[in-house]
């Protein structure tokens, strides 16, 4: 796939746990853990901007693209 996931990353820069995170945007630890592992199909604008808001960071810095190796 050629977005990854950098939730783990902005969580370790944040010194932030996954379950703190799950309560402060009201998202369950398991649909966090499928996001941050980059198993999730979509992400939803609403979630996006909480968890930005929450993390205190921009979409950009969760999200990344890369172009395939094709």
């Amino acid at each position: 796939m050629a977005i990854t996931v950098n939730l783990d990353v902005m969580l370790a820069k944040r010194k932030m746990s996954l379950t703190e995170l799950s309560e402060k945007v009201d998202i369950t630890l398991a649909n966090l853990s499928i996001l941050k592992t980059g198993k999730a199909k979509a992400v939803r604008f609403s979630t996006l901007d909480a968890l930005c808001r929450a993390l205190h960071c921009q979409p950009g810095d969760i999200l990344e693209w890369e172009e395939d190796g094709e």
